[in-house]
This record gives C-alpha cells, sequence and structure tokens, in this order.
C-alpha cells in the first residue's frame, strides 16, 4: 500500500490540503495575467500550490500555456536563458517534431542544438560557445513569450522556481533590469516568481531601489492552520483503514509547529508505525526517529557556525526576545549588544531562521529547535 502523506515531492491530488484563499487568488491573478510574487520559508509548499492553481487553470480553460521553469542549477544569465528557452518550447510542443520546428522558427538564427535523450526520450536545446558574447540572443529569448502569445492566441504563464538565484549571478543588478525592461511590455504574459530562500526574495521584491519593487502582487504564505492538519491527518488515516483520533492528530502537526514538509513526514512515520489504531506512544517514537534521522545533518550545520552564533540559535529556540538586554547577553555569551545584528544577519544568510511580522526571529526548522534544545544542549552538559 502506498503511504498516503506525501513530502520532498509536488504534494498534488488528494495529497494536498487547505491553502483554498492562496489558490484562489493566485487563480484569480493568472487568469488576469496579474504577476505574482510568493514568499515564504522553505518547504511551505510553493511549488504544490502554483502546481496545483495550474492544474485546476489547465483543467477549466484551453485559453493559457503554463510554463514552470526551475533555475535551482541555473548558476549563470545563459544558463537561465537556456533554462527558459526549453521550457517555453516545450510546453507550446506536444512531440518531438513539433518542438524542433518551433527551435527552428524561434532560435533558428542563434544556431541551436538539439538531442534527446535515449533512455527517457526527453529532448532539449543548447547553444554553442558564441552564445555568451550574442547579446542579442537574449533578447530574443525574453520576449519569447510574447512572440509564442502573438502566434498561437495563447495567455502565457510564466512561473519561475528558485528565482533568488540570479542575485547570485554576474552583475545581477543589470540582468534584472533586463527582465523587467523586457517582461513589463509584454501583454499576454505573466509571471509568477518564487523561491525557497525568504530573505533573498525579499532583498529582490521589497527593496524600493531594486528593479523588481512593485513588479507584481506578493503574496506571503501563512502555515497551513491546525485545524486544517487535523482533518486532513485524520482522513488520511481513515481512508487506508488505520485509526487516529482527533488529538492525537493535533499531537502530530504541534510537535513539528504546523510545519508543511514536517506535518507530512512525521505523519508518514506515525502511519507506517500504526498497524490498525495509532496511539501517542507510537507518535513520540516516530518523532524521535525522525530527530535521530536528521541529527547527524544538524551536527553538521553545527560545525559550520561560530560559538555565538550556536548560542543566539539557542537563545531563539528558548522564545528569547529581547536579545541585546544584559542579562540574555550574560547567559547566553553573546558579547555585546552590538554584535546582535551580525548574528541575526550571518544566521538568516544561513537560513537558519526567519524574521517574521512585529520583529520576531524564529527558527526556520522546529526539528532542529528541538534537536538543538534537547539533544545538543544534552550533549554539552
Amino acid at each position: 500500500m502506498n503511504t498516503p502523506f506525501v513530502y520532498g515531492r509536488i504534494a498534488d491530488k488528494e495529497n494536498f490540503t487547505d491553502r483554498d484563499q492562496e489558490v484562489k487568488l493566485l487563480t484569480q491573478n493568472f487568469n488576469s495575467l496579474v504577476n505574482t510574487v510568493i514568499i515564504s520559508p522553505r518547504r511551505w509548499g510553493k511549488t504544490s500550490l502554483v502546481n496545483k492553481t495550474a492544474q485546476l487553470l489547465l483543467s477549466s480553460s484551453k485559453d493559457f500555456y503554463i510554463c514552470q521553469v526551475d533555475i535551482f542549477n541555473c548558476r549563470t544569465e545563459e544558463e537561465f536563458y537556456v533554462a527558459l528557452a526549453n521550457a517555453l518550447l516545450k510546453v507550446s510542443t506536444s512531440a518531438w517534431e513539433e518542438f524542433v520546428s518551433g527551435v527552428k522558427k524561434y532560435l533558428g538564427r542563434m544556431a541551436p542544438i538539439i538531442s534527446m535523450s535515449d533512455t527517457s526520450q526527453t529532448y532539449e536545446l543548447s547553444f554553442g560557445i558564441n552564445f555568451k558574447d550574442n547579446k542579442m540572443s537574449y533578447d530574443e529569448i525574453l520576449d519569447l513569450p510574447q512572440v509564442i502569445a502573438n502566434d498561437t492566441g495563447k495567455k502565457i504563464i510564466v512561473c519561475i522556481d528558485e528565482f533568488q538565484n540570479i542575485n547570485e549571478y554576474e552583475d545581477s543588478l543589470a540582468f534584472q533590469r533586463k527582465l523587467r525592461a523586457h517582461w513589463q511590455k509584454q501583454t499576454s504574459v505573466c509571471y509568477c516568481l518564487y523561491g525557497s530562500k525568504r530573505h533573498m526574495l525579499l532583498d529582490i521584491f521589497n527593496d524600493y531601489s531594486m528593479p523588481f519593487y512593485k513588479f507584481g502582487d506578493i503574496l506571503f504564505l501563512h502555515k497551513i492552520g491546525r485545524l486544517d492538519w487535523i482533518t486532513f491527518i485524520s482522513r488520511r488515516f481513515t481512508d487506508t483503514g488505520k485509526e487516529i483520533s482527533e488529538n492525537l492528530c493535533d499531537k502530530i502537526a504541534a510537535k513539528v509547529k504546523d510545519h508543511p514538509y514536517y506535518v507530512q513526514q512525521l505523519s508518514q512515520q506515525v502511519w507506517l508505525r500504526t498497524k490498525k489504531k495509532c496511539t501517542e506512544d507510537i507518535i513520540n517514537e516516530a518523532f524521535l526517529s525522525l530527530t535521530g534521522q536528521l541529527s547527524l545533518l544538524f551536527a553538521n550545520i553545527i560545525d559550520t557556525l561560530t560559538s555565538k552564533q550556536i548560542n543566539f540559535l539557542l537563545a531563539v529556540a528558548e522564545g528569547v526576545v529581547n536579545f541585546s538586554s544584559k542579562d540574555v547577553l550574560t547567559k547566553y555569551k553573546l558579547g555585546t549588544s552590538a554584535n546582535i545584528k551580525n548574528l541575526r544577519k550571518a544566521t538568516l544568510e544561513k537560513d537558519l531562521i526567519d524574521i517574521l511580522p512585529g520583529n520576531i526571529t524564529e527558527l526556520q526548522d522546529p526539528v532542529f529547535e528541538y534537536w538543538l534544545k534537547n539533544i545538543y544542549t544534552g550533549s554539552l552538559k
């Protein structure tokens, strides 16, 4: 029997829960060609949300192409263009012959190279060594969504995951200006931009001095509510012939502070251990097992930090609010109050903490938080 909980990949169909309001807003924006930026901490389900909305839109209308591009492995501007061109041509064609024809029609002047994998039967285009020196090629690829829209009579939604990676490109600011200059002129295309590093996305979209400031609607994802998790977990157990009380569903979500990825993962571990009826002991065993599985990863994270950064994270984990108070500085050995800004910045850039509305600081990973407070500190005693 397949496990009824999904993590580490897109959650769709019966595996997708809640987000009704977000799906509604995103659907409206896609229909109206309104650019949208989705910002949330890592593993909160941004990609699943986009995929769910895309599937709903495509099932109700034939007027759209939805192009989904993951630029996680694109380390240069040139790699970005290649990924975008491939995604656009694949979504607007349905067979090898159409793909080849599309490449020749739209990008033939750039002398593209088309290849097919013998094993997976997938195909893609690439460009020769002169591509990097041909700046006009870049403009043609950035204009390609509108050109395809004009030719096909379709509206095109371009969804780009890990968009914050453009911050790492050489002369990133010039690249961002170029993207905005092209994209804001396109009348049959809209963009949905999101990624896994919240603070970097905020730097791109929430700073008035940056090219992408006020590029479109900013959608801040919130955690899925506890009641929704209780309903979801209970239903998935029942659908597979196993019993779990609402109280125990609540305990699963509470153990990981409603973190979407971990709720699914812990629920799976609990489900696998439950023969017929779940108990609290099973949940505790599953949580400790999950923590143990991740201990080496957490230990490796600790090895990359200074002692003051570790102490700062301990203070965050223990709910400290006023980090600059004399008692806190002394208890956690943080040095002077002037250190706090640098400690917060360093741990934020490592994606270990989040700064929430109200200037509240919290650890991104609830299991890491538990490990830090209960296992790491115990090993020091």
